[in-house]
């Protein structure tokens, strides 16, 4: 019997960086069969923000793999059919359903904390499951409202008593309506098959580090922990049993670990052009992006205007397997506009002016204006090259 030869364990940067652009979905052909669906089962979690620019964050990590998704297919895809649910990962998040009973960990962690976050009166946990029971999914304000008087973080009763159902694993939040949060019963949500929590702590935290490795390609303790908001020492108690191999990076300064399935083969296929989300589970971890693109990057939405440096809601720019600069985007009517435009060469000009025009025409946008652009000189260049896209 023929051995099989044994996976690379030194990886060159370059390795490590399209081994990681493979996993998450940018190079190669993107799976369009499989779709939204298909993306969300691979990454493992899809991160949900309040943010809305050119559209949600959960809309813009399946465009940026497939490519102009419609928004109703993105959010048809997720909710429906008992396919996703909505819960804690590396933050709210939305989930396969099939992860369900990894998550048992984190459930129990949850209630072992009987005063989580606010105080609540006697009864009212009870009220709010007897409703949902009793007239099926329902979002915090068809409970009894989601907020007292007081300032925006002063919730109503109904509204931490539905949370915390949530945090427990007794209620699902199965979709959003008009970004409102849809609660049911947990019993109602989730496939039988799957409602448990048999599985012990270290299973979970074994199968989160696992596919937080295959999704990620590669990636130090730090990358992969923080994939599901892991602890260090969680995952160390699990990554020997993970499936994950050692491995070691030229470069990276800590010891690392990838899928063996991303070493069987070198990762090779055509690089996605296209917009990020600050969101994206391919950079949303500062250190990791800079270790493997040199590309810092931060979302400075909750910085102060005059403090700013790329703008509200700049979405980073992935052309080539790298990434090259960046946009502030807005909507005007039916117009993208490029309000801060940072372009770290002038070879990112023409793939910036494609993500553009191809941002634009998904959103329904008919045009592009391009406000300013940090290097003077690549003004002119920039909007001919949009312009000859339009």
């Amino acid at each position: 019997m023929t051995s099989l030869p044994r996976p690379a364990t030194e990886l060159s940067a370059d390795d490590a960086r399209r081994i990681s652009l493979r996993a998450q979905g940018f190079l190669g052909a993107p799976d369009r069969k499989s779709g939204v669906r298909g993306v969300l089962r691979h990454l493992g979690a899809v991160q949900l923000d309040t943010i809305s620019v050119l559209a949600r964050s959960h809309e813009l990590i399946p465009y940026a793999r497939l490519g102009a998704v419609g928004r109703d297919t993105v959010e048809a895809a997720y909710w429906t059919q008992t396919h996703a649910f909505e819960y804690w990962s590396h933050a709210a998040c939305i989930l396969p359903v099939e992860e369900w009973p990894h998550f048992a960990f984190r459930r129990r962690a949850y209630r072992s904390r009987p005063h989580w976050h606010h105080d609540l009166p006697d009864g009212a946990y009870d009220q709010v499951i007897k409703q949902l029971r009793a007239e099926g999914p329902l979002t915090a304000t068809e409970l009894g409202g989601a907020k007292n008087k007081g300032e925006w973080w002063d919730w109503s009763e109904s509204k931490i008593a539905v949370e915390r159902a949530l945090m427990y694993g007794e209620v699902v939040c199965t979709e959003r309506r008009s970004w409102k949060r849809v609660y049911d019963l947990a019993e109602r949500a989730i496939p039988d098959t799957l409602l448990h929590d048999d599985l012990s702590d270290a299973e979970c935290l074994r199968r989160l580090v696992r596919l937080a490795g295959e999704a990620l390609g590669v990636g130090t303790r730090a990358d992969i922990a923080d994939y599901h908001r892991l602890k260090g020492e969680q995952f160390d108690a699990v990554v020997a049993d993970s499936g994950l191999v050692p491995v070691t990076v030229q470069g990276w300064s800590k010891p690392a670990w990838a899928d063996p399935k991303a070493l069987e083969s070198a990762p090779r296929g055509r690089h996605r052009t296209t917009l990020l989300s600050p969101f994206d589970s391919l950079i949303w971890e500062r250190a990791r992006t800079e270790r493997i693109f040199g590309f810092t990057h931060r979302l400075e939405a909750y910085v102060p205007k005059p403090k700013r440096i790329h703008g509200y809601f700049a979405m980073p720019l992935l052309a080539g397997g790298r990434l090259l600069g960046r946009v502030d985007p807005a909507r005007e009517g039916s117009t993208l506009v490029a309000k801060q435009v940072s372009l770290d060469t002038p070879k990112a000009v023409e793939p910036m002016a494609q993500a553009l025009v191809e941002a634009a025409s998904w959103v329904g946008c008919e045009s592009v204006r391009v406000e300013r652009v940090d290097r003077p000189e690549l003004t002119a260049p920039l909007i001919a090259a949009v312009r000859q896209r339009i």
